[in-house]
């Protein structure tokens, strides 16, 4: 993996500190801790709007989370491309990426530290069905799902549960969904009736 934004303390405790101020100043609050764990799949919901994510990242900093995410390799070329992995982002060709959850999955158990980000929904077009690569990435390395979230209705995000995928993918998702049917997104039509993803 590239490096990241954390690897120096200066801009660490300044984005931190940034990201707080933000966070106050648009009155959102943050809700619980950073589990005491080297690796991790971190996935957040509900993903409704381009909004979701200066303020999930704004979160990430003030927690001072060291997450890697994945992203449109559209997004990463010039004059943002560098900036973007600089804060933790890694681009990926979907035409290209048939075995991009095996791929996660082997440098997860590889390396000694690494939490990944994710958005399940995948857009923040309305949708029924989850994507299920998380689920897998995190079966596979044999690491734990943290559940975060965006409540726009509370104006609170942060972390919720630590969830350990048993194995029994259907009985699985009915409970990490359960945690997400009290999570409001910005625009809660798009939210969808929450299925069941295709394992």
């Amino acid at each position: 993996m590239h490096r990241t934004v954390f690897e120096s303390p200066f801009f660490s405790r300044l984005f931190q500190a940034a990201s707080i101020l933000f966070l106050k100043i648009a009155g959102w609050r943050r809700i619980g801790r950073v589990p005491d764990l080297p690796k991790f799949v971190m996935i957040g919901a509900h993903h409704t709007t381009n909004w979701d994510a200066p303020i999930a990242i704004a979160m990430v900093f003030a927690f001072r989370i060291k997450a890697y995410w994945l992203g449109k390799h559209t997004a990463f070329r010039w004059p943002f491309g560098g900036l973007l992995k600089w804060l933790g982002g890694i681009p990926i060709d979907r035409t290209k990426s048939a075995d991009l959850v095996a791929q996660m999955a082997e440098e997860m158990k590889k390396r000694a530290e690494l939490v990944l980000l994710l958005a399940p929904e995948g857009t923040r077009k309305k949708v029924t069905r989850w994507k299920s690569g998380f689920y897998h990435i995190a079966r596979g390395a044999g690491v734990p799902v943290v559940l975060a979230f965006l409540d726009y209705a509370r104006k609170e995000g942060g972390l919720g549960p630590v969830f350990h995928p048993t194995g029994d993918f259907d009985a699985d998702m009915r409970e990490i969904l359960q945690f997400y049917s009290t999570v409001t997104g910005k625009h809660p039509e798009r939210m969808g009736t929450l299925e069941v993803p295709q394992g």
